[in-house]
Formats: structure tokens, C-alpha cells, sequence
């Protein structure tokens, strides 16, 4: 390569006056330039008080498939949205099987983001670090492909979900349940990911079920109500279980107690979907013994 001559030293130079100049000047833009920034909260507000849904928006509550009155309408927007979110939130959840999946998907999110988010706490205690070659991020990425494959493969599975639904997520739930007290109790790094595969694999297998049950018993329009209240409830869920278990103020537990109540939580929402679904099935049947038996009444 040849060495860099004057004339390619004098660009050079004067590249880097340029670059310090045009520097410079930015550094100063904040102070000198405040009419641009001026300007744009000024449109900001502008267009963050047009509201131009409003001319349209009475006409549309008054009309005849809202069935609301001149006074109901009156009332204050905010009010007048809670009602009707209070209204659609008694509706989508009257709905028995909804609320049923709705349970399962809050209480199981809950244990799941729990399980995920300090699970390199427990491995690390399992096998540290510094000690020995890694693997979690790969266990990461393995568990998610896996998942994915798992989740495209449910469409092929033929099951009454209305029937035995329940009986299946406790089931499920508790394989999940065993799947985190061996990943607590077996001190060995790879039965820890093995476990850990398993548990997400299960655990995005049932999640996609669940939204897909909650969303054929919903009017697109509800969508939102519904699993927007199912993430509160589960987000809720979990800051109270991280403020009781992990917090210091409170019990503040060994990341190995911490997974053993894990495992018990999902033991626990086996128990109950498995006690849920049992009762359920045999109201059923019951009923679909209740006409013959009556029709054999009848006919004798």
C-alpha cells in the first residue's frame, strides 16, 4: 500500500476541521435552535386536543342498536366507557368455559413468568458459572424452538376441549408441576434443562390452547377487555408471590425454596382444575341420563 502523500494529509485535515465544525455547531443547536422544538409541542398539542370522532360520537350512542337515552349519553365519556366495559366484563365472564380458561391462563402465567425469571438463579446455583462451560442461552433457544414445534403440532390433536378440557390442563399442570420440582431437587445442570424444555414446551403448548378457547367464546370486539384483564390478574398474581417469596421484607426465601413453592403452585391449580373438571363431566353425563330415564318413565 503506498504511504499517504501531502495533498491526501491536507484532505484529511480538513475532513476532520469539517467533522469538529459541524460538532460544534450541533452542540449548540439546543440552545440556538428553539423554534423547531417549540413548534413541534405545539402541533403535538394541537392535534393531542382535536378529537374529531366527537360530532360523530353522539349520533352513533343514540342510535337504535345502543338503546341509550339523551340523559345516559350526557353523561361523561370516562363514566360512560366504564359502564360499558363493566357491562362487557359481566357478559364475557358469565360465560362458564371462559372463565374457566381465563383462571387457567392467568394463574399458570403467573407461576410461568415466575419460573422463567429466576430459573438462571437456580442454575447458577447448580452449576456456577465460573466453575464450568454453559449452556443457557442455548437452552433458551432450544426450549422456544421446541415450543413453537409443540404449538404447531396441537392443531392435529383431536380432543372435546368444551368436555375434557380441564381434566387435560390438570393433567398438564401437573406435569408441569414435576417438571420444576426436578429442576429444584436433582442437583444436575442438564436434568435442570431437560426439565426446563419440558416445562415451556408444556406450558406454550396449553397457553396457545387457552387464548384460542377464550377467543372462540368472544366477539373479536372483547379481545382486548378479556385478555387485558387476564394479564393484570396474572401480572398482580405475580408481584404478590415476588413480594412474598422473594422479597427480603417479607419471607425472602432460597432460590431452591422459591421453586419448591413453584412446584406446589402448579400442584395446586392441578388439584383444582382436576377436582373442576371431574365435577363438570359427571353434571354432563348426569344430564344425558336424565332423558332416558324420564322417557323410560314415561313409556312404562
Amino acid at each position: 500500500m503506498d504511504a499517504p502523500g501531502p495533498v491526501s494529509r491536507r484532505a484529511a485535515a480538513a475532513a476532520a476541521a469539517a467533522a469538529a465544525t459541524m460538532l460544534l455547531r450541533t452542540a449548540r443547536v439546543p440552545r440556538e435552535c428553539w423554534f423547531l422544538p417549540t413548534a413541534l409541542l405545539c402541533v403535538y398539542g394541537f392535534f393531542a386536543s382535536l378529537r374529531p370522532s366527537e360530532p360523530f360520537l353522539t349520533p352513533y350512542l343514540l342510535g337504535p342498536d345502543k338503546n341509550l337515552t339523551n340523559v345516559e349519553e350526557a353523561e361523561p365519556d370516562g363514566l360512560l366507557v366504564l359502564k360499558v366495559l363493566w357491562n362487557d366484563f359481566l357478559v364475557c365472564y358469565s360465560s362458564r368455559p371462559l372463565l374457566c380458561w381465563s383462571v387457567w391462563w392467568a394463574l399458570s402465567t403467573c407461576g410461568y413468568f415466575q419460573v422463567v425469571n429466576y430459573t438462571q438463579g437456580l442454575w447458577e446455583q447448580v452449576e456456577p458459572s465460573r466453575n464450568a462451560t454453559i449452556y443457557n442461552g442455548g437452552v433458551e433457544a432450544v426450549s422456544t424452538l421446541l415450543g413453537a414445534v409443540a404449538v404447531f403440532a396441537v392443531g392435529y390433536i383431536k380432543i372435546s376441549w368444551s368436555t375434557w378440557g380441564e381434566i387435560m390442563l390438570s393433567l398438564f399442570s401437573l406435569l408441569i408441576a414435576a417438571a420444576v420440582y426436578i429442576m429444584d431437587t436433582v442437583r444436575n445442570i442438564w436434568v435442570c434443562y431437560a426439565s426446563y424444555v419440558v416445562f415451556r414446551i408444556i406450558y406454550m403448548l396449553l397457553i396457545t390452547i387457552a387464548t384460542f378457547q377464550i377467543a372462540a367464546n368472544l366477539s373479536m370486539e372483547r379481545y382486548a377487555l378479556v385478555f387485558g384483564v387476564n394479564t393484570f390478574i396474572a401480572l398482580a398474581l405475580q408481584t404478590l408471590l415476588t413480594l412474598i417469596v422473594v422479597d427480603d421484607s417479607v419471607l425472602g426465601l432460597r432460590i431452591s425454596t422459591q421453586f419448591l413453592i413453584y412446584a406446589s403452585y402448579f400442584a395446586l391449580i392441578a388439584v383444582v382444575f382436576l377436582v373442576n373438571g371431574a365435577v363438570s363431566i359427571t353434571k354432563k353425563y348426569r344430564k344425558r341420563e336424565d332423558p332416558e330415564s324420564s322417557s323410560q318413565i314415561t313409556t312404562s
